[in-house]
């Protein structure tokens, strides 16, 4: 009779186990077997029991094999097929006066502290499975593991077709799960392509979706895509691509850079005239545009454009909306349980890492700057002794000669031209030994630069380190027992009521 409690408080309007203190209907009542329903203290204490007693996971479990049995495939020809999950992250906001890991909290759009869903719906949009974790952690680390369970669970291990949004467009998570067997469908981000430059072998568009008039809005290509994997440099993942044209959506051409054009190059010569009285302005010319273009991609060998196109679209009908209509209207992003422990700052982790990382880059570049000013400062006096040495040696001969000359008798115009000739000469070698010590020294003067920048850049990377030892402050982990339960709860009141539609 406590657990019907627990999975019909949504259904009689209640959110949280504190509500029953002020409820005085019946419906509970009856829904859970009693005369009279039972009240706060005995729900919240039960609640607190299947927390510790594991029982969050005993729950999770449970609901993914009975979701697996309730929705199980009607023929044998639909069980030959692929499974098909869509697989969504959800962020409910916590406020608390502890620090707590935070997320990006898509209705907001704000960075709070909050728990974080990771929710799986099958193909009719079904609400599977639904696992809580911190909300610092990225969907693609908790998708691989709702997808482990619920096969550990359900003692299915097979191949799967996986649905995703952009928050999983990660070249490392797809190849690992395409190493693990399984296909992947999500969109690439606008940060990774280029128009249709980006892709390869394009194939024709096709007619995707018209509107109620019959106008086509939108059409879709086969194309291909190579994704760059940042651990192996030169080395790529195959994708293929349905490239989906919205013509509603027209977005501003980037065009090929050319010549900055004054603001009045297309008017008219007699039309340029702006300093005068009777000149009038007219619209600068049309921007050019073109349609927005959708990429999306699958780590699937072989696709049908319309198809793939067609199957990504339905995530919004089948996990968008159960979410919004179903999930969140029992009480979803209600948040059951506060209980927390001290963890590692995460976010602090981060950024001391990073100034670390820095630190160490700029000791080891200070190291090899001053190697090479010391380097730099040896070749320098070298190359001076050499120039003053053989400076002294030419110019002695250059003497020598002269008293050579006066002693023949030789008239002095003739003496003066042959010594401005051996002089040009000598100067012009030994400018090029100067111009190379220069060089030499400008190197010297650079490397003794980027020392100074260097130091100076560490006792800066220093002192953010002690800021943010100064500045940190304890993170807190919360205890998502209570509310794994809960959210089991109100995944498995989702499924009896669309079981009983």
């Amino acid at each position: 009779m406590l657990v019907r409690t627990l999975l019909f408080l949504g259904a009689v309007g209640l959110e949280r186990t504190w509500d029953l203190r002020t409820y005085t209907g019946d419906a509970l009542a009856i829904l859970t077997g009693r005369s009279r329903a039972y009240g706060y203290f005995h729900t919240e204490r039960f609640l607190s029991q299947v927390a510790q007693a594991d029982g969050a996971d005993t729950f999770t479990d449970g609901l993914a094999q009975w979701t697996a049995r309730l929705w199980r495939p009607p023929t044998a020809s639909t069980q030959a097929r692929e499974p098909l999950y869509y697989i969504d992250g959800h962020r409910k906001p916590v406020y608390a006066d502890s620090l707590i890991p935070r997320g990006l909290i898509g209705n907001s759009g704000k960075i709070l502290g909050c728990r974080a869903l990771v929710l799986l719906h099958d193909e009719q949009g079904h609400p599977r499975l639904a696992t809580t974790h911190r909300g610092d952690q990225h969907l693609t680390v908790g998708l691989p593991a709702i997808l482990a369970r619920y096969e550990q669970a359900t003692g299915k291990a097979e191949q799967t077709r996986i649905i995703v949004d952009r928050e999983g467009m990660a070249a490392q998570f797809l190849a690992d799960c395409v190493a693990a067997g399984r296909t992947v469908v999500t969109v690439l981000r606008t940060d990774q392509y280029k128009e249709l430059s980006s892709f390869t072998e394009v194939g024709s568009f096709v007619p995707l979706a018209r509107d109620r008039q019959g106008n086509l809005i939108r059409e879709v290509a086969a194309a291909c895509f190579a994704l760059p994997l940042p651990d192996q440099p030169g080395a790529s993942l195959p994708l293929r691509v349905a490239l989906v044209r919205d013509l509603r959506r027209q977005v501003p051409c980037k065009p090929e850079e050319e010549p900055l054009r004054r603001w009045d190059a297309d008017l008219d010569l007699l039309k340029q005239a702006w300093w005068e009285d009777d000149w009038q302005a007219t619209p600068t010319p049309v921007a050019p545009t073109t349609a927005k273009l959708i990429p999306i991609v699958t780590t699937a060998a072989t696709i049908d454009a319309v198809t793939l196109a067609q199957a990504y679209g339905r995530r919004w009908p089948a996990q968008e909306n159960s979410i919004r209509d179903y999930l969140l209207a029992l009480g979803l992003d209600t948040n059951h349980g506060y209980a927390k422990t001290a963890v590692i700052n995460s976010e602090v982790a981060k950024r001391r890492t990073a100034l670390q990382q820095r630190l160490a880059t700029l000791q080891r570049w200070t190291a090899s700057a001053r190697v090479r000013y010391q380097r730099a400062t040896t070749l320098s006096d070298r190359l001076r002794k050499q120039a003053k040495a053989r400076g002294e040696v030419l110019y002695r001969g250059l003497n020598e000669r002269m008293f050579a000359l006066e002693e023949q008798g030789l008239a002095d115009y003739l003496v003066r031209r042959e010594i401005k000739e051996r002089k040009a000469t000598i100067d012009a070698e030994l400018q090029e030994l100067w111009q190379r010590i220069y060089r030499v020294e400008a190197r010297q003067d650079q490397d003794w630069r980027k020392q100074e920048r260097y130091c100076r850049e560490q006792r800066e990377v220093l002192r953010a380190l002690e800021d943010l030892t100064c500045k940190e402050r304890e993170m807190y982990e919360l205890d998502n027992r209570k509310d794994q339960v809960m959210t089991a709860c109100k995944v498995a009141l989702v499924n009896l009521g669309k079981r009983q539609n």
